[in-house]
């Protein structure tokens, strides 16, 4: 017996400690593609004041009064078109990720994966990982490019569940990754495999990225020239490989919401123009998105496919996000190793 354990009284709890934590995040989604669901789930993310950037008293009667008695019944239809037996493509995707590196550090450190807006969230997560005694966890926003709204939203509730611990564990965040070298081999890789199967060869590429409203770009957000490095820099390694030879690509931005002026050029609008134009194959990537989601396989692969179709185009094909893959799961692997140097 240590003399430290002779100092503690005979009824002292047991303390697991020692442990190191690794949590990936990403957005979120509702548990179920019905409406009631997915108005608990806007609810939730649209009240965030990073996302919405209107002062509350403005934007909430807005919220509740109009948009939560409309929208919910919209994107419950395009949530059913690709929900699966798993249940949510983005929680079962982000899962995936967890589990394919788990153990691959040592059975001392515990991976887990969470959602910033619906379940299972940061605070739950957070809670079962120092229970089981990790006093160092590191929090991994899975978003190459920063935004206020979406990776500093991670950091607000992190540091919301840690003003409630009296034993806090030690911190580390992933930072952005939209420049780093593993992010754009594991793209140009996955992507290239993945042209090389299509059964035509594309005249067009699009890189679609979420998009944001103009406003942030003026107030100093970062996001937008993020978006637009990642998509040179992988352009850069795409356009001297056979599969891309004679590709145009273009940088877009997606899922336009409300009456604002959003970052253009609109992957909507550019589909149509693309097809009434004259060409006539075109695929999409879209490489801000580290797993498929509603954005990706509905608003992308459905709507994106009709709006080519209809006004000319004839081929179209949506690539898969990194997700899983082997490309996905070196990535995430590299990036997590890398910061959890001293740690393991």
């Amino acid at each position: 017996m240590t003399w430290q354990e002779q100092r503690l009284p005979n009824d002292h709890p047991p303390v697991k400690s020692g442990g190191i934590g690794v949590l990936l995040v990403n957005l979120g989604t509702p548990d179920a593609p019905d409406p009631g669901s997915v108005k608990r789930y806007l609810k939730q993310f649209l009240s965030d004041r990073r996302v919405i950037e209107i002062p509350p008293i403005a934007w909430q009667p807005i919220l509740r009064g109009i948009i939560l008695n409309t929208r919910p019944q919209k994107s419950a239809k395009a949530y059913s078109k690709i929900w699966t037996d798993r249940g949510s493509p983005l929680a079962d995707i982000t899962a995936q990720q967890a589990e394919a590196i788990a153990g691959v550090f040592g059975e001392n450190v515990h991976v887990d994966y969470a959602m910033r807006y619906g379940s299972p969230s940061i605070e739950q997560r957070l809670g079962e990982l120092t229970e089981k005694g990790c006093d160092r966890i590191l929090v991994a926003p899975m978003y190459p490019q920063y935004c206020a709204a979406t990776t500093a939203t991670v950091f607000d509730e992190v540091a919301r569940v840690l003003y409630d611990m009296r034993w806090q564990p030690a911190m580390r965040f992933l930072p952005p990754y939209h420049d780093d070298p593993l992010y754009l081999d594991a793209l140009a890789q996955d992507l290239t495999r993945q042209v090389e199967a299509l059964a035509f060869r594309p005249e067009v590429m699009l890189l679609s990225f979420h998009g944001m409203p103009q406003r942030t770009l003026e107030r100093g957000d970062p996001y937008h020239c993020h978006c637009q490095k990642s998509a040179r820099l992988l352009r850069e390694r795409l356009e001297g490989r056979e599969a891309f030879a004679g590709v145009r690509f273009e940088t877009t931005f997606q899922s336009r919401f409300g009456p604002a002026q959003w970052l253009e050029p609109a992957t909507d609008d550019t589909l149509i123009v693309e097809g009434e134009r004259g060409t006539k194959r075109l695929v999409v990537a879209a490489p801000g998105f580290a797993a498929d989601c509603v954005e990706t396989l509905e608003e992308l692969a459905l709507e994106g496919r009709d709006e080519f179709l209809e006004a000319g185009g004839e081929q179209f094909a949506v690539l898969d996000c990194l997700n899983a893959s082997p490309s996905g799961v070196t990535l995430v692997e590299g990036l997590i190793r890398r910061e959890l140097s001293g740690w393991i």
